[in-house]
Parts: structure tokens; sequence; C-alpha cells
């Protein structure tokens, strides 16, 4: 464990920025497996309603880097082909 006043703050920073970032990147993979939940069913709205939510929740997780941009445009690009998909059917 840190001994110095400074370290001992920093671990703190980390281990509340850590927690954070749990969870945020938990709300996401909620969001994703709702979708994923929508696109079973295979209700045409649900899937809209929970694609607009997950593309939000996956772009606000990015935007504060818990992951990296490219990570979220790909989720986003991939879930989007899916839900298209299924809608034009």
């Amino acid at each position: 464990m840190a001994n110095h006043k400074s370290a001992l703050k920093r671990a703190k920073q980390s281990e509340d920025r850590r927690l954070r970032n749990r969870a945020r990147k938990t709300r996401m993979k909620t969001a994703i497996r709702g979708l994923e939940e929508a696109i079973t069913a295979g209700t045409r709205d649900s899937m809209l309603e929970q694609l607009k939510e997950a593309i939000s929740v996956i772009a606000k997780t990015a935007s504060k880097g818990v992951i990296h941009r490219n990570t979220a445009s790909r989720k986003i690009s991939r879930l989007t082909r899916r839900v298209n998909a299924l809608a034009a059917q």
C-alpha cells in the first residue's frame, strides 16, 4: 500500500475511477443485452427503441474514455446492421 500522502490520494482516486468505469461498462452491457432480447422477440418497434438506447449508452461510454472510440463505433455498426437486416424482413 502507498505510504506518501500523494500516493494515498492517487490510490483513492484510482479506486473511485475503477468503480465508476465498471458501472459505465456494466450499463453498456445491459443496454446491449436489452437489444439482444428485443431482437430475439422480433418486434420491430422495440428493436428500434432498444437500438437507439444502446447507441446512446455506447457513445457515452466511449466519450468518457472507458472504451476506445473505435470499439464503440464497431459495436454500434454491428448492432445497427443486425437490426436493419431484421427490420427489412
